[in-house]
């Protein structure tokens, strides 16, 4: 079946709905018609190789996507991307999330925080032979696990010997085909720039997934290399990193109808999942989360409240919990309008149908439907401990510090390969920059709290999904916990440890087992508890996985043959790898006599205006509206400078930072959210609502030339300043 995914694509692609679909790079070339036809200016062979321009310039973070802009390593990313950075470098008396930071010289940037990365992609092989090739068919779940798992890890290996890259092996369609990814890995990345909080996350939450919009969502990091070139920790003597290409920035911006297109690293969509699942999804696990995330957000509230030093440390977190909780909220909303449960259910009635048409499908695709949902159901058995138990109960970061060190020394006493993935020896530093960058995320006070909630939670979930060893701990009789005595319990705790210090978790990632074995700590004891029980657990885990790897590539494989018999495309689910989407600069109606346009402009950050967060745009901003200042940033149709603009592309989480380029792949803007009909797009894509948001580029540079005083990072980039347009002048 290998062979055939590409075969079906190249067949199928001239149908594909223009709009819809995040195509990995191999694909493109045979979009080119189409993407001529929509305006594109490229020759659409040079998107599908990954060391040429533009796909070269274009990067991940780890969880969002940015692009160099100058031949220095200066990247552009979103605000909410380099959030994390921001705050690692904020403190109650120089509090960067609220009045931004712009470093007017080189030797003024900062280290962007342990564990902050540039990865930039520059080889994608087939693997899918070496990685499920000869696989008999009579294995357990855990042995095919196992294998694919062990496989895996020696194409890494393999993939690293080429010091300064990091490599992975990511599943596509389910996992019918599989990729090794090889990227570049540059560790020392440094904040350059970033607006005031009251410009890039001007609206906050309210705003969030919402249109109109004015957000200023945008920042800079510069990427940084040893003086010979190669990827190296965070040093002084580090010198900018020379990409290969970078994205010349077009100040002219875009039209409305113009052709754009967004490259990026999308999380991950859930489109060919089955009835049974959205179902579960929709009725079960999007409802608890969005409960769980608000409780979460009060208690952060409430501890925080009067700390400032702790509303930093938490202020990354609180805007995850608060955009995934409205990402739920709109999910939930979104299914209530469509039919999306019918149309799957109609779906597999016609699969059913298809397969038992012909002899040869029944005896190859028979089962495939309903033992897929056999292991789905299976499943949910334990979702209620997933979420209370295995988020929730242990939402202690000192607990998660314990265990995640005494899993380490356990592992570090095996060969190489035979440890488990994110502890083997590639992993060691990334686990020390946790312990690291832990000094400016973590709270005693706030990290009880959740801590004992979590548990509180957990104790009132079915009993038959209690985890037994946790119980006798904590003394959890049935659904019930006396309060007065978990107090007591949790103040011995946290009063009895070290943990919350830097010298104490990077001195125990270090040890062996026989001193944690040893320890007196109160979170080190409970780990070494919870360790045998945790493994059979995830063993337990690694069965159902396993057998879902063998289950999920079946399905795939008939649905990806019955909808090629009716001329549609199979595009994979995003997976967090590279891909390309296209459309166009465009409005939509939401409702019955309700039209968007697709762009805002300067007014309208004014008309929001309310003095108060999270409309309290700088008095700065304000008076250089209120001035008329536009420059030639401003667009004559509109009357304004654009600040946001709408686009039909194709986004999802991990978008976020990823640049949208015109027809000759230069930047027009950033992506950074999607309009709230857009949000269960994940599930079901509809192209009539569902639009993405930009930041506009002309925003941006008017933003950097009136406001911030940030020319030389203009004239870096190859786009004069009005001070350096003036000097030409005179």
């Amino acid at each position: 079946m290998k062979r055939l995914i590409p075969i079906l694509v190249l067949l199928l692609v001239g149908v594909a709905a223009a709009d819809e679909g995040m195509w990995p790079p191999h694909q493109l070339p045979e979009l080119g018609d189409e993407l001529k036809r929509l305006g594109l200016k490229l020759d659409p062979r040079s998107l599908s190789d990954l060391t040429a321009h533009p796909m070269n310039a274009v990067i991940s973070l780890g969880g969002c996507t940015a692009s160099f802009v100058s031949p220095d390593g200066l990247v552009v990313t979103n605000h909410h991307c380099a959030y994390g950075a921001i705050q690692y470098n904020s403190t109650e008396d120089e509090n960067l999330l609220q009045d931004g930071f712009l470093a007017k010289e080189r030797t003024e940037e900062r280290f962007a925080g342990p564990g902050s990365r540039v990865l930039v992609t520059v080889e994608v092989e087939d693997v899918t032979d070496r990685v499920t090739g000869s696989l008999p068919d009579g294995v357990t779940g855990k042995e095919r696990y196992d294998t694919i798992e062990a496989r895996q890890k020696a194409l890494v290996a393999e993939c690293e010997k080429d010091e300064g890259h990091r490599c992975r092996v990511s599943a596509f369609y389910g996992g019918l085909e599989y990729q090794l990814i090889k990227q570049l890995e540059i560790k020392d990345v440094r904040l350059v720039y970033a607006p005031a909080g009251s410009i890039g996350k001007y609206g906050g939450d309210i705003d969030n997934w919402m249109w109109p919009r004015h957000t200023g969502d945008y920042s800079f990091y510069r990427a940084y290399v040893d003086p010979d070139g190669r990827p190296a920790d965070h040093a002084a003597e580090n010198v900018p990193f020379r990409p290969r290409h970078w994205l010349r920035v077009q100040p002219k911006g875009v039209s409305a109808g113009d052709f754009v297109m967004v490259i990026g690293y999308p999380g991950g969509t859930s489109r060919y999942r089955i009835a049974r699942e959205a179902k579960s999804t929709i009725e079960w696990r999007y409802p608890t989360l969005k409960r769980v995330f608000g409780a979460m957000l009060a208690i952060i509230e409430q501890e925080t409240s009067e700390r400032p030093d702790a509303a930093i440390k938490y202020a990354s977190m609180v805007a995850g919990l608060n955009n995934a909780a409205k990402n739920y909220q709109g999910m939930l909303d979104g299914f209530a309008k469509s039919d999306i449960l019918e149309r799957k259910a109609a779906l597999q009635q016609q699969l059913d149908a298809w397969i038992a048409a012909d002899p040869d499908r029944k005896a190859r695709y028979g089962s495939a439907i309903a033992d897929l949902r056999a292991l789905v159901e299976k499943n949910e058995a334990t979702r209620d401990r997933d979420v209370y138990y295995g988020f929730l109960g242990r939402r202690s970061s000192l607990l998660s510090v314990a265990s995640q060190l005494y899993r380490l020394s356990r592992e570090r006493t095996k060969p190489d390969l035979e440890r488990e993935p994110g502890y083997q020896e590639r992993d060691w530093p990334r686990i020390a920059e946790r312990m690291k960058r832990m000094e400016r995320t973590f709270d005693p006070g706030v990290d009880r709290a959740l801590w004992r909630h979590g548990l509180l939670a957990y104790a009132a979930i079915p009993t038959d999904q209690h985890v037994a060893e946790y119980d006798t701990f904590f003394g959890i009789e049935g659904t019930t916990i006396d309060p007065a005595r978990l107090d007591e319990l949790l103040d011995k705790m946290y009063a009895g440890t070290k943990l919350g210090e830097t010298e104490t978790r990077l001195a125990w990632s270090e040890k062996d087992a026989a001193a944690f074995e040893e320890s007196d700590d109160p979170f080190i004891r409970l780990a070494v508890h919870m360790y045998d029980v945790s493994r059979k657990m995830e063993d337990e885990d690694e069965q159902l996985v396993g057998e879902l790897q063998r289950a999920r590539p079946r399905y795939m494989e008939v649905l990806i043959a019955f909808l090629g018999s009716r001329g549609k495309a199979v595009y994979p689910d995003a997976n967090g790898t590279l891909r390309v989407t296209v459309g166009s600069v465009k409005g939509y109606s939401p409702k019955d006599a309700l039209s968007y346009t697709p762009f805002t402009t300067l007014r309208g950050i004014v008309e929001k205006d309310t003095g108060e967060d999270p409309f309290d745009s700088p008095k700065e901003l304000l008076a250089a509206i209120g001035s008329g200042a536009r420059g030639r940033y401003a667009v004559p149709s509109l009357g304004s400078v654009p600040v946001n603009f709408l686009s039909t592309v194709d986004t999802t989480g991990g978008n976020s930072g990823s640049p949208t380029v015109n027809a000759r792949a230069e930047l027009v803007g950033l992506l950074f959210d999607g309009n709230y009909e857009s949000i269960n797009s994940d599930w079901d894509f509809n192209p009539d609502v569902t639009r993405s948001i930009h930041v506009d580029i002309r925003y941006v540079l008017w933003i950097m030339d009136t406001i911030d005083g940030a020319q030389h990072l203009l004239e870096e980039m190859g786009v004069s300043s009005t001070e350096s347009r003036k000097a030409a002048a005179r």
